[in-house]
């Protein structure tokens, strides 16, 4: 170990990297995999970056090292994973430089396979086993490219959505989105046309959202795209150098109709050209003969993807307004159902404590007071706080959440008074987005029973906290401070209704040291 060298006969002391992960290595150290995760899932996480040279898997430790054959082909894959984190089996998996230069491996049972299944790859990347024999349906003869159109679009669907969603399959490596014939629609390119094969079969017919944003997916007779902005409507992921493009439209007439018509305009000459591109790849399950899994049955519950409004929300961060979809839209919601037993501002606290964007004005309905009216700060945080809480359960009645005929909400006028039923929240301290691309966009989850706790002070106990939830009532399940950060934590509470009334009562809690508690949904479990 000392030379530098990670040595599979280690294995069961191993302990891993305690380091910085800053200095780039060949050897890249991966953690949180499954418990169930193979060889050749491992390994495909690296193949579209490189050759694949070693890899030691420490699975008890649910950990391991993937060893590529050049420290700039290990630094595109370390940098891609920091900004696309990897999901394999719903895991999400992390990875960081190892400060090991080389691996070492033995003849251990848990090695051989290694072995083996590193051969298969190198065995169909150098042309010695043909790709039919390997994926067992010719399914490499595929483009790699899929056309995708999506239906009934009454939610905003951003280029991020679509990233969020197609990489539950595999690596993609570049996306374009247009308009044609008043339908939004994208081109994905996949690293290799079984992974294409396997998303196309998944994904065709389902939806996005409840009822909406209905995906239709074929093969494009495009065999890879040339994209040469990076920004809202197109993306290629394995050129961060590309310019935003700004002052100019990513996709002009001339590329859309060559796209809709297959012709040759925005076919490399070969696939996957070009200094930066990645070589012409496949994924290790078409080496090992092994098929995708699939998503586990009702992931899919709107996608299950609870990234997919979070990417959504990631791209209203100032970027969506360039779209097709304006965040200038309708930002007023009607919010109807609520129960009369509780006073109507306390119930509308759940969009005032600004998990879903920042409100600025909401006003009672004065002859229907379970009715109201809310205005977000832009027609983005409207549709997200409407996906979102549609439907949800709230001091034991269902909220309706629908977009409001009005535009805007009016403040009564100087002299008219309307007995307190509208207020305006323009600067309340509980806003979460007012700075353009804040971070907060890429937290946002549907409502879940674990919360996640922030800016906590270092005096404030697990114990301390504990009893804090335990005071609005609800059954504390599990606890747990951030291995690197004490300064955040998550609570598990007994429901999702426990979970909301919690958040409405505790955000922003006075926790002492001029320290105020941030709550939110979290996407994690204990």
């Amino acid at each position: 170990m000392s030379s530098g060298a990670a040595n599979g006969n280690d294995s069961k002391k191993f302990k891993g990297d305690i380091r910085s992960p800053g200095i780039p290595s060949r050897v890249i150290h991966v953690r949180k995999l499954p418990n169930d995760i193979n060889e050749a899932e491992v390994i495909s996480l690296g193949l579209p970056f490189g050759k694949v040279t070693n890899l030691l898997m420490l699975k008890g430790k649910n950990q391991a090292f993937l060893e590529m054959n050049t420290e700039e082909s290990a630094q595109t894959m370390v940098s891609y994973y920091s900004s696309v984190t990897p999901v394999i089996r719903n895991h999400p998996i992390y990875m960081q430089y190892s400060n090991h230069k080389e691996l070492k491996t033995d003849n251990s049972p848990n090695q051989v396979r290694a072995q083996a299944a590193l051969q298969a790859v190198n065995a169909v990347q150098t042309g010695s086993m043909p790709l039919s024999t390997v994926d067992g349906a010719g399914m490499g003869s595929q483009s790699p490219v899929l056309r995708v159109i999506v239906e009934n679009l009454f939610y905003p669907v951003t280029l991020d959505v679509l990233h969020q969603i197609f990489s539950k399959f595999g690596t993609v490596l570049k996306i374009i989105t247009f308009t044609k014939n008043n339908q939004f629609q994208a081109l994905v390119q996949y690293s290799d046309g079984m992974t294409a094969q396997h998303s196309k079969l998944s994904l065709d017919g389902q939806n996005i959202y409840n009822a909406c944003c209905t995906l239709r997916v074929s093969f494009s007779k495009l065999t890879s795209l040339n994209v040469k902005y990076n920004n809202e409507k197109s993306r290629d992921y394995t050129r961060p150098d590309l310019p935003t493009g700004d002052s100019q439209p990513s996709l002009n007439a001339q590329t859309m109709a060559a796209a809709a018509l297959s012709a040759p305009g925005i076919i490399s000459a070969s696939p996957y050209a070009g200094a930066h591109g990645f070589p012409q790849t496949f994924t290790i399950q078409q080496a090992a003969g092994l098929s995708l899994q699939g998503m586990p049955a009702g992931a899919f519950a709107s996608l299950g993807v609870p990234g997919a409004a979070a990417a959504a929300a990631a791209a209203a961060a100032g970027r969506l307004s360039l779209s097709g979809y304006n965040a200038g839209g309708n930002s007023v919601m009607l919010v109807s159902n609520l129960n009369p037993e509780v006073s109507p501002f306390c119930l509308l606290s759940l969009f005032l404590v600004g998990v879903y964007g920042d409100v600025m004005r909401v006003k009672i309905l004065f002859n229907k007071k379970e009715n109201a009216l809310v205005q977000m700060s832009d027609g983005t945080q409207a549709q997200l706080a409407m996906s979102h809480l549609n439907g949800q359960k709230l001091y034991g009645k269902a909220l309706r959440v629908t977009l409001s005929k009005h535009t805007t909400v009016q403040l009564p006028r100087e002299g008219h008074e309307d007995q307190g039923l509208t207020k305006d929240y323009s600067n309340s301290p509980l806003h979460r987005f007012k700075k353009p691309g804040s971070k907060n966009y890429s937290n946002i989850f549907p409502p879940s029973s674990t919360l996640h706790l922030s800016n906590i002070p270092p005096s404030v106990t697990e114990d301390h906290l504990r009893g804090l939830f335990l005071t609005s009532g609800a059954v504390v399940k599990a606890f747990k401070f951030f291995q690197k950060d004490r300064k955040m934590a998550l609570i598990q509470l007994g429901s999702v209704d426990e979970a909301i009334e919690s958040l409405i009562k505790f955000h922003n809690h006075d926790l002492g040291e001029n320290h105020h508690l941030r709550v939110s949904f979290s996407k994690s479990t204990i």
